[in-house]
């Protein structure tokens, strides 16, 4: 049984939104592991390549969209920092 690693919305959590009333998926709570590894790459790359996030997502059991997004999301921090 895999996991995509987001928790499910509870069904009190339902919103119908603009999206079509689909269900919006629940924050993943990364481990301090996990960040602490997601950092460390981010201090060597900025952007990773497919073959890169596809060996750190499985290192970190993580889906690749979840190791995309949160390079993103890092690299907007960065920027909004600078």
């Amino acid at each position: 049984d895999e996991s995509s690693g987001y928790e499910s919305e509870s069904a009190g959590g339902e919103r119908a939104g603009a999206a079509g009333g689909r269900q919006r998926r629940a924050r993943t709570a990364f481990t301090s592991e996990q960040v602490c590894r997601l950092e460390k790459t981010f201090q060597r790359h900025k952007y990773l390549g497919a073959m890169e996030r596809r060996k750190l997502a499985s290192a970190l059991q993580l889906s690749e969209i979840q190791i995309k997004t949160w390079f993103q999301n890092r690299r907007m921090k960065l920027k909004r920092q600078i």
